[in-house]
């Protein structure tokens, strides 16, 4: 149990933990709220699918632009910067929703979701950098990896169930207002934690040479050409659940926002399944097969949730969707910040933002117009093998990223010759 729990050693791990795993949870409740607005104000797959392209496809285009940030600027305080941001534009979103009850437009929502979605998209590369600067001793940095994913899923599996309750005794805009005051809980996190900022980029004039440099490198890193395409391609294909579940918890099994809190509440608890297991690991040799393994079982669950109309085996299902998607991205995230130079660091972490969370609006969007042509079930279905194809055509590779993966693990001291 003291491997497992190696990366608490650290206090400013621990302090951040803290206020991260609270904002988490606020984040989910919003993100829950929003959805069940829209599809309440709706009812319509479409603009499910709109909302969810819109509050993070700022992450494709931007995140590049995050992650120079990361590698050129105090983490820390960049990330106070976004969640002031993110409290101004939630507590707008609070008040829209509140003053315009029922009438509220739904394009109102989408704007915000936008918006919110851009401060999202260029904080994410700066917090997934900053783990190795509150650890600070590499041997135990796959532990801090895995329990920051398993921080992702523990909001995505206890936040969901909150707002389930919050909407059923409140409404969506106290949600929102719940979720602002989770932001003043990091802010007073950020600023106890005193880290040694790690190696920072040159500044440069050329903002398009350090993507283009960043870019280059991260191109350079051969197992990342298989990895990140892997990544984006189950982010497309299994992560839009998300933006559909209001339709299954509503019509597959008549529930309201409570039911649709358990479902997503069940992809987090797989989630911290596979953040214990990842955390349990005494070293990160032999890893990397998750990255095949995971979106495979997760496209297999997937395509039977769509056509399961049994509570408990669909929610078997999503906990086997949550632990294959915390275990393909912990496994690649794991890799990344034990290969990479620290000074490009937080550029080649933004590509991974986008392989993982870029692609899922697009994901979204696509997912609604299809459930909109063939039925939401129809849609995760194709989805779902999809992404299990392509799992097995990466694992059928496997033996030649091994042989790509050990002078990275080499030169990163990870292994001997």
């Amino acid at each position: 149990m003291h491997h497992v729990l190696r990366a608490f050693r650290h206090p400013n791990y621990r302090t951040y933990f803290t206020g991260q795993s609270v904002s988490l949870i606020g984040t989910w409740i919003q993100q829950i709220a929003i959805s069940w607005l829209v599809y309440r104000l709706s009812g319509s797959a479409l603009l499910l699918g709109i909302t969810g392209f819109a509050g993070q496809i700022a992450i494709f285009f931007l995140a590049p632009f995050g992650g120079i940030w990361a590698d050129r600027f105090d983490r820390c305080k960049t990330l106070i910067v976004t969640q002031v941001l993110s409290i101004i534009l939630t507590v707008i979103l609070a008040g829209v929703v509140w003053t315009g009850g029922s009438s509220v437009d739904v394009w109102h929502v989408i704007l915000l979701a936008m918006l919110l979605g851009i401060v999202q998209a260029l904080e994410t590369p700066v917090r997934s950098s900053y783990t190795p600067e509150l650890v600070g001793v590499k041997s135990d940095l796959p532990s801090a990896i895995a329990f920051s994913g398993g921080m992702q899923n523990a909001g995505r599996m206890i936040g969901p169930t909150i707002a389930g309750l919050l909407l059923a005794y409140f409404s969506e805009a106290f949600c929102f207002a719940v979720n602002a005051v989770t932001k003043f809980w990091l802010i007073g996190s950020l600023l106890l934690i005193h880290a040694v900022p790690q190696a920072k980029s040159q500044p440069s004039a050329n903002v398009w040479a350090s993507i283009t440099d960043g870019a280059r490198y991260t191109w350079s890193l051969k197992p990342l050409r298989y990895l990140l395409p892997m990544m984006a391609l189950m982010s497309f294909t299994i992560t839009p659940y998300q933006a559909l579940m209001p339709i299954f918890a509503a019509e597959t099994f008549s529930g309201g926002a409570s039911m649709l809190g358990f479902l997503v509440g069940a992809a987090g608890f797989g989630g911290i399944i596979g953040m214990v297991y990842l955390a349990a690991r005494p070293q990160i040799r032999g890893l990397m097969r998750w990255a095949a393994i995971g979106p495979g079982i997760a496209g297999i669950a997937l395509t039977i949730f769509t056509f399961s109309h049994h509570l408990v085996l669909s929610l078997a299902c999503m906990v086997v969707v949550g632990f294959g998607v915390i275990a393909t991205a912990m496994t690649v995230n794991t890799i990344i910040q034990t290969v990479c130079d620290a000074d490009k660091r937080g550029r080649v972490t933004s590509y991974y933002i986008i392989a993982f969370m870029g692609m899922h609006p697009l994901g979204c969007l696509a997912a609604g117009a299809l459930a909109t042509a063939v039925g939401a079930p129809y849609a995760l279905a194709i989805f779902g093998v999809i992404c299990a194809a392509g799992a097995g055509m990466l694992l059928y590779r496997m033996p030649l990223l091994r042989e790509y993966i050990r002078p990275l693990y080499v030169r990163a001291g990870v292994i001997e010759k």
